[in-house]
């Protein structure tokens, strides 16, 4: 086979066995949790939840191979219920003749099947008739229906280290029929490593850019320098989707941040046009709408909210059109990250005083000892005062006087000041 017509290099080392497989050690390393799973021939549907590139596939592939189990494999993207019917159907008629070894139906990017889809699972799942095994890249707690999760394991997989990168780059120049057949010399790492991001798969991507990059008969010679001409001379190549997956998403959220509701539409239609989960894009909106508007315009959180349900609900291509919607009301929304900044500044004040103790006054007192000992005595109902407000001091008294939250300048928490000012002269100036 030519060159030219031969797989990718991340296909041609594709590992087949679990000594061939590098990294997730806490998984399938001597004694742990999946090895023992295949050593011991006890095999139950679990999810695998990373980031891409690590390993998902490959791992699902090894663990059926290895236990010598029929394996089904659906795309969420592309699957349907009727997929997953036929699936089960034939995993049953099989357990004629193979009554002690489920079938495994492995479902990658699980998070993108919807309820009715997942639904179809749940008997066959339950029943044994399959063995699932799920990959996601988003959190399966958000994304998989409750009565499904409670029937798999969730086991968490982790970006590659460099030790990682650095077997899988030997294993390649020695094992891959055509890199072993050029002379390659590897004088740096960092860039290869640092673009890679811990994915396998981007590594040997850039691999196989760098030594193209070479004249068929020349010595390819594999530093910074030339691992980053390649991947800016092959951005397309590089990602195989043509977008920079998350510079595109940085750019949206950088966009919506400054008020550009222009440049934040057409980052959401690149994102949509290469393929990007709809429901990650409403998270991201969800995200965006507290942390950088907030209390400037707090309907930006509802809009944000009643756009995800209705993305969830309907999909695309028509989630497309609520999408639009938020993130121009977003972008065009006054901005303030006052909430934001409140809570990081709380929560640095509570890892530093753990044992504050809160103030008597506040407490509950359900005992006759509680009250004895003045839990609640003092304390005043700020509905018993004029304008609903009674001056009293609510945090631990080590931290008395300490503001979190600093309004910022517009209409809305304009409002807000005036009122603290009123309730707390001591603590906010008049502005």
């Amino acid at each position: 086979m030519t060159p030219s017509l031969l797989p990718p290099l991340p296909e041609r080392m594709r590992p087949h066995s679990l000594s061939q497989y590098v990294g997730q050690k806490h998984l399938v390393g001597e004694g742990c949790i999946l090895r023992k799973m295949i050593e011991g021939g006890n095999l139950s549907s679990f999810i695998l939840w990373g980031p891409p590139g690590v390993g998902k596939t490959t791992l699902a592939h090894i663990i059926a191979e290895t236990m010598d189990r029929e394996f089904f494999t659906l795309s969420a993207v592309t699957a349907g219920v009727k997929d997953v019917r036929e699936i089960i159907d034939r995993a049953k008629k099989d357990s004629l003749f193979r009554p002690h070894a489920a079938p495994v139906l492995f479902i990658d990017e699980i998070h993108r099947f919807n309820k009715a889809q997942q639904d179809a699972l749940l008997g066959a799942v339950e029943a044994g008739t399959i063995v699932l095994i799920g990959a996601t890249t988003e959190n399966p707690s958000f994304e998989v229906i409750t009565p499904l999760l409670s029937r798999c394991q969730v086991f968490v997989l982790k970006s590659l280290e460099p030790s990682d990168l650095k077997a899988l780059l030997d294993r390649a120049l020695a094992e891959d029929p055509v890199l072993k057949e050029r002379k390659v010399e590897v004088r740096e790492t960092a860039a290869l490593f640092r673009y890679s991001g811990g994915d396998a798969r981007k590594l040997l991507n850039i691999l196989e850019l760098v030594v193209d990059s070479f004249a068929p008969e020349a010595d390819v010679v594999v530093d910074n320098e030339t691992v980053t001409s390649s991947i800016q001379q092959n951005m397309a190549i590089y990602d195989k989707d043509g977008e920079m997956h998350y510079d595109i998403i940085s750019a949206f959220i950088k966009s919506v941040r400054g008020s550009d509701p222009n440049a934040a539409v057409y980052y959401l239609a690149r994102m949509l046009d290469g393929g990007e989960d709809p429901l990650f894009i409403a998270r991201r909106l969800c995200i965006l709408s507290a942390e950088d508007i907030g209390l400037a315009n707090p309907n930006a959180m509802l809009l944000a909210d009643a756009c995800f349900s209705i993305v969830s609900r309907i999909g695309m291509p028509e989630a497309r059109i609520p999408l639009s919607e938020c993130t121009i009301y977003l972008a065009s929304s006054p901005k303030s990250n006052a909430a934001y900044m409140a809570i990081a500044k709380a929560l640095e004040a509570a890892k530093e005083t753990p044992d504050a103790p809160v103030p008597l006054y506040l407490r509950n007192a359900p005992t006759k000892l509680m009250e004895e000992l003045g839990y609640a005595d003092g304390y005043k109902y700020a509905h018993d005062f004029p304008g609903h407000f009674a001056d009293l001091e609510f945090l631990p008294e080590k931290l008395s006087g300490t503001v979190f939250y600093e309004p910022q300048k517009n209409r809305h928490e304009d409002t807000l000041r005036a009122y603290l000012e009123h309730c707390w002269p001591k603590y906010y100036q008049k502005g």
